[in-house]
């Protein structure tokens, strides 16, 4: 199929109700935020995985639509299968612990076996010289950390349980005092939650980076897809309840571009609402106002006048 001949800047609001979504390992899984505003932040990888995901649950066993970074995979044996193509019948392949390309010619085949095999080497890139060496990838598709549009305020929740793990669990519980009961006896761990957060990730689609790896119109489409759909087969006590909110592309007429990403970006705002007011989100007088708690606390317009010549405003979602 043809590669992606337009460039893509995209703006993606999602939020978060009663959950952590994107605990910092650093930091007993506390959602991760900066720590000079207290700014939430979501991990670029965070986001991807969810569109990984999302790839493989709607489109496995399709040709072209392999996932290359998933739970559980040997990332060598993803490669071996480069080499088991490119070299039929040399029995030393499907053993060695190593592997490199015999000349340029095979080093260009072995990495475009990856991208034409696995979605997320085409769009996202890989680093795949790991032993098994089928080179490096540079991907049309980057995606940056979304940062919640107001500080956020995580909490932690203590969660207890009824049944006991073992016997003496059970014995010890049977001697514990009514006040034990209520405290550590019961106590089971700890869980962190941001009660409402609204979230803004900038994603950037290279059109000369997706004519090296044949990202097409639809990857694309899977892409916009994921975005639009990823959180509805995502859910889980951990994450709460998460949702896309809003997806908008400018589209360029070109490949290079007709445009800056940033001067694009400041067209789409968001603004906090209450009841007939909107207020701009850097305004002192926010410090008068409930705390956000839904999405309809937010209103989010685009600016659509004097827009540069070739470009295209998609409202996605």
């Amino acid at each position: 199929m043809t590669p992606l001949a337009n460039r893509y800047d995209i703006v993606f609001l999602f939020d978060v109700t009663d959950g952590n979504p994107n605990g910092d390992p650093d930091a007993g899984n506390l959602p991760r935020l900066d720590p000079e505003t207290n700014v939430g932040l979501v991990s670029d990888v965070s986001l991807k995985r969810k569109i990984r995901n999302y790839a493989d649950l709607t489109r496995s066993g399709q040709t072209r639509y392999g996932i290359y970074v998933q739970e559980g995979s040997i990332l060598n044996e993803q490669h071996r299968k480069a080499y088991i193509e490119q070299r039929p019948g040399d029995t030393k392949v499907a053993k060695a612990a190593k592997l490199n390309p015999q000349n340029d010619d095979e080093a260009k085949s072995l990495t475009q076996f990856m991208c034409n095999n696995f979605f997320d080497v085409r769009a996202f890139g890989a680093v795949m010289s790991t032993g098994i060496n089928c080179g490096q990838v540079r991907g049309p598709v980057q995606v940056a950390f979304a940062r919640s549009v107001q500080p956020i305020m995580p909490l932690e929740i203590s969660i207890t349980r009824m049944a006991a793990t073992n016997e003496k669990e059970k014995a010890d519980r049977s001697k514990a005092t009514e006040e034990d009961e209520r405290t550590e006896n019961r106590t089971m761990g700890r869980k962190h939650i941001v009660p409402y957060g609204l979230y803004r990730a900038h994603l950037f689609v290279n059109a000369k980076l997706a004519e090296r790896t044949g990202f097409n119109q639809a990857d694309l489409d899977l892409v916009f897809e994921a975005l639009t759909s990823m959180f509805e087969h995502d859910r889980s006590a951990a994450r709460g309840e998460m949702s896309s909110r809003k997806l908008i592309a400018f589209k360029h007429a070109s490949a290079l571009g007709n445009a800056a990403a940033h001067d694009l970006f400041e067209r789409v705002k968001v603004q906090r609402k209450f009841g007939d007011e909107l207020y701009d989100l850097d305004s002192n007088r926010l410090d008068n106002l409930p705390p956000a708690r839904r999405f309809a606390d937010y209103a989010v317009s685009v600016d659509r006048n004097d827009l540069p010549e070739g470009i295209e405003i998609l409202e996605l979602v």
